[in-house]
């Protein structure tokens, strides 16, 4: 029986360029830094691979596959762990991090011996200081390390592909719900092509189409309209034999690559005109969606009124509230004091429940005994120029330490309740509150900092979303001050993609009256 020798590993971090808070391997540390038979402990299926985020994600999936592949495809795949490094989202990684993280995976491929190929979960929105296009340049290194061993490599949804990462890659295959939820289940199919492709079985032949967008979609959600007729129409392509992936991206918006947008991919088996023309179908379906905005996020004192308002919603559950301009997980340091200050001042007949980072105000406060009253300057300290600092008066209700948000000290506001952290707090699950005694439904408002994966953990409470804009670093128009090569919608008016898209891959333009 045919055996193959298969490495694999994560590097990934969605990183915001406004942001001014640069990301340091302390921050790996703190999330996800493993190593060689710790990685596959935690792939194993009976780990835990992103510890308080997902049990089973891509490499999990990846470790699926390989075990099918001996009834699926007679061979037997000898898989080999490297480096697993995941960090909240947050400002450019530094240059001696990446240096450092991207060392660790090259020794481990050279110290591996002979490969037949390579299998990587990248974010596909990282971003480095000093280094244009990181994960092309990861892709490209390990090739080099491997003497070209194919490379198949997984994305998020909001990853921005470039003519370089699509040469260097056998395959990229992206998340196709939104929540994301489909980890493990795009981890096997990316490994089921490498898989079979290295034994001759298919011969992925990948082509894409950029589009020059910053926005579209609505809200992107997968179960919703538009998104929902695209992924059914996406699926029904994936039932012809020849085509071996299809993936769509809708970038994140505040990456600083010069040629973001949305973007489509599709990897055939060795039909070159299938795969073009199915790459350019959905970047013209992609296109159709760009005037589906996302909708209007209200302002905090309509949010207020609101949730007032909802007072089914409020007996029978709670009333989310999503800080949409400071959401940690994309990027934003999570200490925007404005929806607390209105909360404190407007809010007084609501129970809230608040997270803010502020590891100055965690470090004076976690010696101070439980019970004392303490009056504080909390945020406003990470980006001040973004961030108002705002003084709180409050008694002590807790200090603990928490994985993932290091120590973290709750404050009793009165009718709020602020649970400050020493590292990002986006408060995705409902556990950030209940396992510090703030239990969910004695609240009428609860505060996250997250756009879209809260809205599974919140399923059993939430009666009520709502995402509020006050102002900062992940606003939808934030991004608008990044400087990019081609007009962008919505921000610039733009009647075609077409010229941007050939552009980003090399290609003349059209001649005048060439179709398309």
């Amino acid at each position: 029986m045919k055996r193959l020798r298969i490495a694999y590993g994560r590097i990934a971090q969605e990183t915001n360029a406004l942001s001014p808070l640069p990301t340091t391997l302390g921050d790996f540390q703190s999330a996800i830094l493993m190593e060689g038979d710790e990685v596959a402990r935690a792939a194993s299926g009976h780990g835990d691979e992103a510890p308080g985020f997902i049990k089973n994600a891509e490499l999990t999936g990846f470790l699926r596959a390989t075990e099918r592949a001996k009834k699926r495809h007679g061979v037997e795949v000898e898989t080999v762990p490297t480096l697993s490094a995941w960090a909240i989202p947050g400002g450019p990684l530094a240059r001696t991090a990446f240096d450092e993280l991207l060392g660790r995976l090259l020794t481990r491929l050279k110290a591996a011996g002979p490969l037949d190929g390579v299998f990587l979960s990248l974010h596909g929105a990282l971003g480095v200081e000093g280094l244009p296009d990181p994960e092309s340049f990861i892709l490209e290194a390990v090739r080099d390390v491997t003497g070209g061993k194919p490379i198949a490599a997984t994305h998020d949804f909001h990853a921005n592909l470039t003519e370089r990462r699509v040469r260097a890659a056998e395959t990229i295959v992206a998340y196709r719900t939104n929540p994301h939820r489909d980890h493990a289940t795009v981890g096997a199919e990316a490994g089921d092509i490498l898989i079979r492709s290295l034994m001759g079985k298919v011969r992925p032949t990948n082509a894409w189409r950029s589009l020059p967008m910053l926005l579209g979609g609505g809200t992107t959600i997968d179960v919703l309209p538009p998104f929902l007729g695209l992924y059914a129409r996406m699926a029904n392509l994936r039932r012809n034999p020849k085509i071996l992936a299809t993936s769509v991206y809708g970038c994140h918006l505040w990456n600083d690559d010069p040629n973001l947008g949305w973007s489509a991919h599709v990897t055939t088996d060795g039909d070159r005109d299938l795969a073009e023309r199915t790459a350019d179908a959905l970047a013209e379906r992609l296109w159709a969606m760009r005037n589906q905005l996302p909708p209007r996020f209200s302002p905090v004192d309509e949010a207020i009124k609101e949730a007032r308002n909802s007072r089914i919603a409020r007996k029978l559950g709670v009333v989310v509230f999503a800080d949409a301009s400071d959401v940690v997980s994309a990027g934003a340091t999570g200490e925007n004091t404005r929806i607390l200050a209105a909360l404190l001042s407007e809010g007084s007949d609501l129970v809230s429940y608040v997270p803010l980072r502020d590891p100055e105000v965690v470090g004076r406060l976690w010696e101070v005994p439980i019970g004392e009253t303490v009056t504080v300057k909390v945020g406003g300290k990470l980006d001040p120029k973004t961030n108002e600092s705002l003084e709180v008066t409050g008694r002590i209700l807790r200090a603990q330490r928490m994985f993932g948000f290091g120590r973290m000290v709750v404050l009793d506001l009165g009718p709020v309740k602020l649970v400050v952290t020493e590292l990002p707090s986006f408060a995705v699950k409902p556990e950030f509150y209940s396992d510090l005694g703030l239990r969910i439904l004695d609240a009428d408002v609860v505060v996250v900092k997250n756009f879209f994966p809260f809205r599974i953990y919140y399923l059993p409470y939430a009666r009520r979303t709502i995402y509020v804009k006050t102002k900062g670093i992940t606003d939808f128009d934030a991004s608008y001050v990044l400087k990019f090569t081609d007009a962008m919608h919505p921000r610039d008016e733009v009647l075609d993609w077409r010229p941007a898209d050939r552009r980003r891959r090399g290609l003349p333009q059209s001649s005048p009256g060439e179709g398309h």
